[in-house]
């Protein structure tokens, strides 16, 4: 029997994450914090849960989400996510994931249907209309990585994988992802040249600055966080801004433990406290190439260590090499799921 699960009612919040937590084991545990974030009503995004119940008990709960309003530069082929699923131990392989699983297919399926085809893109000519609706009518269905993530994907290797492999998903063409992390108590910069830009902290009043070049050049998801993140009374400080002759062309989003954002998020708990965050992090198009990137990762990164963080992950990549040159290594692999949602009918 499935029931609702309604994210404002602290009590089932409370039920989520003892069943997230006694299906996950110690490795990523979620607190109560970290649900409420997740949980939060914002515009244009629906979202949709259901408790399993057995034996009069919740047993288990899947949790998805939607963005049937999403603007233009956010429309992918994914129609939307199945952001958390668990189910007690003792009633695992009882079919409990496959009935949540299968609710979440069809409430997803909804609403695809309610906006697909609906929106020309701008420059869209009839027969990019005809494609994308081709594309929207399918869509897929992404296991993880929602708008607010709790993970990735499911854990590479791991039980959740299987389950999702033997309901029919499929491994991304990229189908990995990693955690990178490190200590920084003893953090050296990297070589580095001479860059014709300088790296700063966010001061009230630049917040205009960063959503504009986040418009620019990261119009999708790294906007629609910065701008949940500076309504939510987020630091502007908690961004690192790249300057230039020409003005704001960079950013690098930090993560503290007493931030907006809960540091939770990231699963930090193997490495040694206070620990932080790193990441989103980008620059300009056109300035790519110059060894700007690795000049804003290492002034993030030297502002963490001298406020005296130790552990910091930096979470969702796929650029090893890249922060390998400050000394990250993998810390947890992700894989990437989803499967058509046509498929799934």
């Amino acid at each position: 029997m499935l029931v609702e699960f309604d994210v404002k009612d602290p009590r089932h919040l409370r039920w989520a994450v003892e069943l997230w937590n006694e299906a996950a084991g110690s490795e990523i545990p979620i607190t109560e914090r970290f649900l409420r974030y997740n949980c939060t009503e914002d515009v244009g995004v629906a979202r949709g849960g259901r408790f399993a119940l057995a034996q009069g008990r919740r047993v288990g709960y899947l949790l998805c989400s939607a963005c049937p309003s999403a603007p233009p530069s956010m429309r992918t082929d994914v129609t939307g996510w199945i952001e958390a699923i668990a189910v007690a131990p003792p009633f695992q392989r009882q079919g409990i994931g496959r009935t949540l699983l299968e609710w979440a297919e069809g409430w997803l399926a909804s609403q695809d249907a309610s906006t697909a085809g609906s929106t020309r893109l701008p420059g869209q000519g009839a027969a990019g209309l005809e494609e994308a609706a081709k594309r929207q009518s399918v869509g897929r269905i992404r296991v993880g990585g929602g708008l607010r993530p709790f993970v990735p994907g499911p854990l590479a290797g791991s039980a959740t994988e299987a389950f999702f492999l033997a309901c029919g998903y499929e491994r991304d063409e990229e189908p990995l992802s990693w955690d990178v992390a490190r200590s920084l108590s003893d953090y050296q910069p990297p070589p580095l040249s001479d860059v014709p830009g300088a790296a700063r902290p966010g001061q009230p009043g630049q917040e205009a600055l960063l959503l504009d070049f986040l418009a620019r050049e990261f119009p999708g998801r790294w906007l629609w966080q910065a701008e949940r993140f500076l309504e939510a009374g987020g630091r502007i400080s908690d961004y690192m801004l790249l300057w230039t002759d020409e003005g704001v062309h960079g950013s690098c989003r930090l993560t503290f433990e007493d931030s907006v954002s809960p540091i939770d998020r990231f699963f930090p708990y193997g490495l040694a406290r206070p620990w932080a965050q790193l990441g989103s992090i980008g620059v300009s198009q056109r300035l790519r190439g110059r060894g700007l990137g690795l000049h804003l990762l290492d002034a993030g990164l030297r502002r963490l260590h001298n406020s005296g963080i130790n552990g910091c992950v930096i979470d969702w990549t796929t650029i090893l090499d890249f922060y390998a040159k400050c000394g990250f290594q993998p810390y947890r692999t992700w894989t990437q799921l989803s499967r058509s949602l046509e498929s799934g009918e």
